[in-house]
């Protein structure tokens, strides 16, 4: 869905949505990774390509694709995910780095059940103007609300 930043913390969060349910997942990012999914979300090109525009370069450089992006695990309120490949390969990752380079690759994004068992949140159809005034907030948010103050 997006990423906005929690108040009173200052703390950026990323929120995935369950596409045939009712569950949103939020998980705390830090504010470079909010940037970037950002950027990508906005299709903003930098200048100079950040670290998730230079791994879709190698990709596409080495022919090689990001088929999946799975969310695996939450231990003590740390998510965990794993980069899948075209060749098989799996290679551990951040959620917030596997979602930034999903969204510039157009690669799907899934989720472990029992993540979303334990950490997902469910909003009822009632909530759905709650969810709609996010979505208007995400229409909105620019890379630079993210910025740290100096």
């Amino acid at each position: 869905m997006g990423v906005r930043v929690e108040m009173p913390s200052n703390q950026p969060i990323v929120l995935l949505r369950e596409v045939t349910g009712e569950r949103y997942l939020p998980i705390w990012i830090g504010a470079v990774e909010a940037t970037a999914i950002a950027f990508a979300q906005q299709g903003v090109v930098p200048p100079r390509p950040l670290t998730h525009d230079l791994l879709k370069d190698v990709l596409e450089a080495t022919g090689s694709t990001l088929d999946e992006v799975r969310i695996t695990e939450v231990k003590g309120g740390v998510f965990y995910a794993m980069l899948v490949f075209g060749s098989g390969v799996e290679v551990s990752a951040r959620p917030s780095d596997s979602i930034a380079l999903a969204l510039r690759t157009g690669t799907r994004i899934v989720c472990a059940d029992d993540v979303l068992d334990e950490a997902g949140l469910a909003v009822p159809a009632e909530q759905e103007d709650e969810v709609e005034k996010f979505r208007e907030f995400l229409d909105h948010v620019t890379p630079e609300d993210f910025e740290a103050d100096r």
